[in-house]
Parts: structure tokens; C-alpha cells; sequence
């Protein structure tokens, strides 16, 4: 990681507060991931016919570059900066006030964690989720695991710890799309709200609740219609070992008024600083629906330095509730961090 100190920004320090000394620092991070991954289930079929998934390379790399800048102004107050790139592409970028015991308020675009949406998946795990892979058609686009809580993709979260509580609000306005300053976003959409606790009674134990709105997307809702959702999870860690149960439920705004309920458990035990192995399920059931889906999924992870190997393989069936849909998902790589 590099380092560079700065003083001085006064076009920053006078859109904030009239200053007439400003020091800020910048830090540049990034990361490097070779894989090798394969896909198999209804995606191949599904996917061959739309001419994809026909024994192409399955090594592939990703390569992410991140900056972050702070600053503190005359009343104590840091104002910081952080944008990420993403294989030569802006991926999320925010801008955070930290009022230091009035709590933290953040601007973010190309994320989901608002409100709800920062406690959308608290099980533990050593590489990625149940879901990471999961494609019913290999194109990306039919959606993966179903009943996971969103937050909206651009906007305001604010958060605050006090003791063995922790309270957090998000808004994510309407249009869907993340713009620059002096521009508003296409039609489309609702405003997003939500918000979460959680609570750390005891060494190792957490409980958390969410509930929130977040903006429909069923064919044949109107732009001021909403999705409620909620969900709720427990933690707790003993020594080496962590396990975790979450339950999320969204009401969806159809003719049919479907609603998902989602439960996922997890348990990782760290071996030890280097090593860690993990195990997921996940269950979710379509009111609308008589089947039900299900994946499973395990993953581990070896640090060597800047150096983590990483391997994990996803199974899921009935893909979104739907029989036909199976698909499997594994992964194999190296990621560098500098």
C-alpha cells in the first residue's frame, strides 16, 4: 500500500467549512484474483443454446484498484472519500461524514448496503456465499438465489454505535440509476428505505434485526409500488468456531401478492491464522410455489503474506422455485493484495 500526505486541499476545506489549514491524506490499495471456474446444471443446456458456455477458458482474472482520501476539519469532524475500480471500471464510489459521537453519514453509489441492505447475508463463511455463481441460464441475467433483503443501489446510510448496540438507517431515492451532481437519473422506480439493530449481548453473541420498503420490480407494478422485507440473524463465536442463522422474508407486490421466505445457516472453523473452512445451506420458499429451493455450499481459504488461495463450490436446485433450474458453481484461484 502507498501512502501520500497532502495539505492544503482548500477547495475541499472551503466547501465545508471556512478553514485556514486542511491536511488530508490519500492511500492506494488494489488486488489481483486468478480462477479457474466451472459451470454446470440447466445453465449449460440453457446457455449453449444461446450460444454461451461451449468449453470456452475457464481461467479468467479480475483486477481492482482502490482510493481513499480523509481529511478533518476545524470541528473535528473527518470527511472522506473512497472510489473503487474494478478491471478498468468504476464499481462504487462514497463520500462519509464522520461526526464522531453523533454517529457516521454516507453517500454511496453501486452497492446495495442501505439500511437493510448491510445486513442482507451475516453468515459466516471463509470465500463466498451460497449463492456466488449461481446462474439458472449462464447468461446472468434470470437471477440466481431467491429472498435476499436489498437496500437500493445509490444513496444515504447513516450509522452509529453505542455499547453493545448498533442502529442503522438507509434511503436509496428512486430512479435506479447512479448519476453525477447537476443530473437526475431516468424514470423508474420507488424510493428505497430501511434500517437495521444490532445487539451484542455477551463475548461472541449477535443479534440482529431489519425491515424496510425497497422498490418493486415485478412486471406490472407502477413506479410508487414497494417490496416489504425484513430478516432477521444470530451469530455466535466459541473459540475456533462460528455459526450463524438467518431468516429473510420479502412480500413482493404481484396480482398474486408472492411472497419469499428465505433461511440460510452457516457454520466456519478456523483451523487456525491461516486456514479456515466453511459450510453453508440455504432454503427458500414461493408462497405461489409448491417447490422449494435449495443450495449448499463450502468454501475455504489459505493466507500466505498477501497471498490468499481461495476455493469454494455451490449447489443449487429449483432455482428460483422452478424444477428445471439446477446449477453448480465452482471456483478455484489465487488473489495478490497490495
Amino acid at each position: 500500500m502507498k501512502t501520500w500526505q497532502k495539505a492544503g486541499l482548500t477547495a475541499l476545506a472551503g466547501s465545508l467549512v471556512a478553514t485556514s489549514a486542511f491536511a488530508g491524506a490519500m492511500t492506494v490499495s488494489g488486488a489481483a484474483n486468478i480462477a479457474y471456474t466451472g459451470n454446470t446444471g440447466a445453465q449449460d443446456t440453457a446457455g449453449a443454446t444461446a450460444g454461451q458456455n461451449q468449453d470456452g477458458s475457464r481461467w479468467g482474472m479480475t483486477k481492482t484498484i482502490s482510493f481513499a482520501g480523509s481529511g478533518e476539519m476545524d470541528n473535528g469532524w473527518t470527511v472522506s472519500l473512497a472510489t473503487t475500480f474494478s478491471d478498468g471500471a468504476a464499481s462504487s464510489g462514497s463520500v462519509t461524514l464522520d461526526m464522531g459521537d453523533m454517529g457516521t453519514l454516507d453517500f454511496q453509489g453501486g452497492t446495495s448496503a442501505r439500511g437493510i441492505g448491510k445486513i442482507a447475508d451475516m453468515m459466516p463463511t471463509a470465500d463466498e456465499d451460497v449463492g456466488n455463481g449461481i446462474d439458472v441460464d449462464g447468461t446472468g441475467t434470470a437471477g440466481g438465489l431467491s429472498g435476499a433483503v436489498k437496500g437500493g443501489v445509490t444513496g444515504f446510510h447513516y450509522s452509529k454505535a453505542m455499547d453493545m448496540v448498533e442502529i442503522g438507517l438507509g434511503y436509496a431515492p428512486k430512479g435506479a440509476a447512479t448519476v453525477t451532481s447537476g443530473n437526475v437519473s431516468g424514470s423508474g422506480g420507488a424510493s428505497s428505505i430501511g434500517g437495521f439493530i444490532k445487539i451484542d449481548p455477551m463475548d461472541g453473541l449477535e443479534i440482529g434485526f431489519g425491515t424496510g420498503e425497497v422498490s418493486a420490480t415485478a412486471t406490472g407494478s407502477d413506479n410508487s409500488q414497494t417490496d416489504d422485507q425484513s430478516t432477521m440473524y444470530i451469530t455466535y463465536v466459541y473459540g475456533p468456531v462460528t455459526v450463524g442463522y438467518q431468516e429473510s422474508e420479502r412480500d413482493t407486490y404481484t396480482s398474486t401478492e408472492s411472497d419469499d421466505e428465505a433461511t440460510r445457516w452457516g457454520v466456519l472453523y478456523a483451523v487456525n491464522d491461516e486456514l479456515s473452512i466453511s459450510y453453508q445451506d440455504h432454503v427458500n420458499d414461493d408462497s405461489t410455489l409448491t417447490t422449494d429451493e435449495e443450495a449448499t455450499g463450502w468454501s475455504a481459504s489459505y493466507t500466505v503474506g498477501s497471498m490468499t488461495f481461495k476455493a469454494h463450490r455451490n449447489k443449487a436446485t429449483n432455482v428460483t422455485n422452478v424444477i428445471a433450474n439446477e446449477s453448480e458453481h465452482t471456483e478455484v484461484g489465487v488473489t495478490f493484495a497490495f
